[in-house]
């Protein structure tokens, strides 16, 4: 246990800090031995400040019942009983922003589920299997702070992991025009049914800020390391209408693609199913073994059916077909409080120890 890495959940209360602690349950490289919250659950056990709102549909784990809840605002204490932290605070961005930056500057690493450093140009945001490189920026971000192993890394917006994965499969035929629209779970905004009875048999056709988010991060993601910085790529251009549906956890995507190179069918799903990445090369703990599978049914993938796939962290894509406008259509699957978020950000956690940028304080 003592060879463990030492984890902090900061905002460890709300549901992708619960989310975290379920994750990291019997983790053979991070244990938590923190949690982080507001002011009015610090001084509480765990347990006590989460009370009723557990949201998880496994129990809470035994080992963190107990830890007392610390203040997410005293930085220097909270800091100096782990190795890195998880980000997953309800602030307002600049609060984020700030406060992150704060933890980075005690030389601690944070790994961020927040969108707030999303754009922050020496900040990288990583799907491992997409784009560990841009891990390197982190070296100019540290020269920024004035840091040896202080640095912030975020992962990006559940509502991409859809889509984004088999648009990077498909990089060779050029995709230069691409349509989405995405169907999301309310847990994607924190809420159960319980909590927002409204959603019951309703969809809402919109989700504040989701639309840019989605359009926009993956160019991020394909972009390239310049001068220190990340400069997203131009192509392909992205345009989205996303959906708040009653599901509970599951991201549907609807998608288009026009390509500059044409590929067959055949070519397409022979991309999809051998994509590997560095996490799946490296072996990390939470790595899906087949990150991307194709689904031959007409009715699938399905979010009762699927969203599980490869315990929440692959994606499942189908109904991959010719267009009459565009080329090829098709529709994605990923679990968007999995892979889409406290998963996503933990095996970003995992590739960054596997590459040295996370060690023992």
């Amino acid at each position: 246990m003592s060879e463990k890495l030492r984890v902090g959940i900061l905002g460890g209360t709300g549901m992708v800090g619960q989310r975290f602690i379920s994750l990291l349950e019997n983790h053979p490289w991070f244990e938590v031995v923190t949690i982080a919250a507001s002011p009015r659950s610090a001084g509480k056990s765990y347990e006590e400040a989460v009370g009723g709102r557990w949201k998880m549909t496994t129990p809470m784990p035994e080992a963190v019942k107990k830890i007392t809840v610390m203040n997410v605002n005293e930085v220097e204490r909270v800091a100096a009983s782990v190795d890195f932290v998880f980000s997953a605070v309800d602030m307002s961005k600049d609060e984020i922003r700030a406060i992150e930056e704060a933890y980075a500057k005690t030389e601690t690493p944070v790994v961020s589920n927040n969108s707030a450093h999303r754009w922050t140009p020496d900040v990288p945001m990583v799907v491992p299997e997409i784009n560990p490189e841009h891990f390197e920026v982190i070296a100019s971000q540290k020269q920024r702070l004035g840091t040896q192993r202080g640095f912030i890394a975020v992962k990006p917006n559940c509502s991409i992991q859809s889509y984004t994965p088999a648009l990077t499969a498909w990089k060779e035929f050029e995709p230069y025009e691409v349509v989405a629209t995405t169907y999301q779970a309310i847990s994607g905004a924190g809420k159960t049914f319980r909590e927002w009875p409204e959603m019951v048999e309703n969809i809402i056709p919109y989700i504040g800020g989701e639309e840019e988010k989605s359009e926009q991060e993956p160019l991020r993601i394909w972009g390239h390391i310049e001068n220190g910085v990340i400069v997203k790529a131009e192509e392909p251009k992205i345009t989205c209408q996303c959906i708040r549906v009653p599901v509970l956890n599951g991201h549907t995507a609807a998608v288009f693609v026009k390509f500059r190179k044409k590929p067959t069918k055949e070519e397409l799903i022979d991309r999809l199913v051998n994509f590997r990445g560095f996490p799946q090369e490296a072996k990390l703990p939470s790595a899906p073994e087949q990150f991307i599978r194709y689904m031959e049914e007409c009715d699938r993938p399905q979010v009762r059916l699927d969203v599980d796939y490869e315990r929440g962290m692959g994606v499942s894509v189908g109904r991959l077909r010719e267009d009459t406008i565009y080329d090829w259509k098709f529709v994605g699957l990923s679990h968007n409080t999995v892979r889409g978020a406290a998963g996503g950000a933990v095996l970003c956690a995992e590739a960054l120890k596997a590459k040295g940028y996370i060690t023992k304080k």
